[in-house]
């Protein structure tokens, strides 16, 4: 079972939980083409760099640079929230298949610039928003010979949850700015003295930026290879039979 996510995670300050539907349609980038008016979400400081239909007439699913909304053709509303299809006896969160799709496609962006621990006898992989002053992120970090062992390789993005100018974001600069990141990362979570310069030109602002469009409110922020996000810890005991109950689902699908 998984935890629930608010015991065992640390909260982003002043953050949105935000959803998207993406639909089946192609992805309109360019900003003369957008078809939604822009005017109000520009004044608001709202950036929309792509925007798909949803099966609601006159809604649109916007990815902006504070996360993804849904809204209205003539800009005039904004909302953020699951979409149900209940056509069915079982309600489908539309939603979540969308933003599954989303981080799935997004984290491929970004695989050269995560700070990998490799399974010896790697089964699955997971990928983890983190922050180094978060208390779960720590206790995660403690067990990463755990979560080995159980064949998960653990791929870390930059995530920190009070911004960036904290405590986090440094020491997530010194970690990316390293030339033995993981070697850093080990020393900052044992309380280590670390002197990295960190005039480097690290990912962790494009870390941060993609946590929020993907929907990451705390950490740690685990991805499963589906795209599914859980929110907060999990033992390497839980993770392990959440990924082999996925990979059975993702088998029986196949079949």
């Amino acid at each position: 079972m998984v935890t629930k996510a608010n015991e065992v995670s640390c909260p982003v300050k002043k953050s949105l939980l935000l959803g998207v539907l993406l639909g089946c349609l192609s992805v309109v980038s360019n900003a003369q083409d957008l078809p939604i008016n822009t005017d109000r979400l520009n004044a608001l400081k709202i950036t929309v760099s792509k925007v798909e239909k949803t099966p609601i007439e006159g809604i649109y699913a916007a990815v902006t640079n504070q996360g993804l909304l849904y809204v209205s053709a003539d800009g005039n509303y904004l909302f953020a929230g699951n979409l149900f299809d209940i056509r069915s006896n079982a309600p489908v969160n539309l939603t979540d298949q969308g933003m599954a799709e989303l981080r799935q496609q997004q984290l491929k962006n970004v695989e050269d610039q995560m700070v990998v621990y490799k399974a010896d006898n790697e089964k699955y992989h997971v990928t983890i928003f983190t922050d180094p002053t978060c208390p779960y992120c720590k206790k995660l970090h403690k067990a990463m010979p755990e979560y080995l062992a159980e064949g998960i390789t653990v791929r870390y993005l930059a995530f920190p949850r009070g911004g960036m100018r904290t405590k986090g974001a440094y020491q997530l600069r010194q970690i990316w700015c390293s030339d033995d990141p993981r070697q850093t990362f080990n020393a900052i979570e044992q309380h280590e003295n670390v002197d990295v310069d960190v005039d480097c030109d690290a990912p962790v602002a494009e870390h941060y930026q993609l946590g929020q469009v993907i929907g990451v409110t705390g950490t740690p922020a685990i991805i499963l290879p589906n795209g599914q996000m859980i929110p907060g810890y999990q033992t390497a005991a839980q993770l392990a039979d959440l990924l082999k109950q996925q990979s059975q689902s993702a088998m029986q699908y196949a079949e």
